[in-house]
Formats: structure tokens, sequence, C-alpha cells
């Protein structure tokens, strides 16, 4: 048990007879340890990039609801009216009448017939 422990210590499994296999076996597990940070690497990348997106998507609409909030302002009549009076325009005191257009009665069969 002891000489098995002192031979992996000693690394004599890769100076012996069959140590190829065993090179090709580290060969291929050094290129899995690569290929393994490799893909840590990208999905940190990935993951950094979703943060910043997120960051400005709150800017975005933060900015959205500010711009949102002013132009209501700049659409109310008592904003309107202020802009106008430094114009010489001033609202009208009298209030709109509704103008109500009756539709021509649709003559029946007989009626279009007999004219």
């Amino acid at each position: 048990m002891k000489a098995g422990i002192y031979d992996i210590l000693k690394a004599k499994f890769l100076i012996n007879e069959d140590a190829a296999k065993n090179w090709k076996f580290i060969v291929f597990l050094i290129a899995l340890a690569m290929i393994m940070i490799a893909n840590i690497h990208w999905y940190e990348k990935k993951i950094f990039r979703i943060v910043e997106m997120n960051k400005e998507v709150k800017e975005l609409r933060s900015e959205f609801v500010d711009r949102r909030s002013e132009l209501m302002k700049l659409k109310m009549e008592s904003t309107i009216s202020k802009k106008m009076e430094e114009k010489g325009i001033f609202p009208s005191t009298v209030p709109p009448t509704k103008i109500k257009v009756a539709k021509p009665k649709e003559k029946t069969l007989t009626e279009k017939i007999w004219q």
C-alpha cells in the first residue's frame, strides 16, 4: 500500500513502459480543464453584459417616465393658455357649441320608383 502511494507521489506512472496511455489521458484532462475555464469565462462575461443591460433598461425607463410627465405638463390647458397669452392669443370666453348634422332620410323602394 505504501509503495503504491510513493509511486504516485514520485510520478513513476509517467516514466514507466506504458506511460504513453497515461500521457494521453493527462493531456485529455488538461484540454478538458481549459475548455471548462473558457466556458466559465464566457458565462461570466455574458452575466456581466446582462447586468449592464438591466441597468441601462432601468435608466431608460426612468427617463421615459420623466419625459412623459413633462409632456403631460406641457399638454395641460393652463400651460398652453399661458404660452398663448404671451403671443397675444387669449382663451375664448364663449363656450363651444355642438353642431348636429341630420342625415337625410333614405327613401324606400316605392318612393324611388315613383319619383
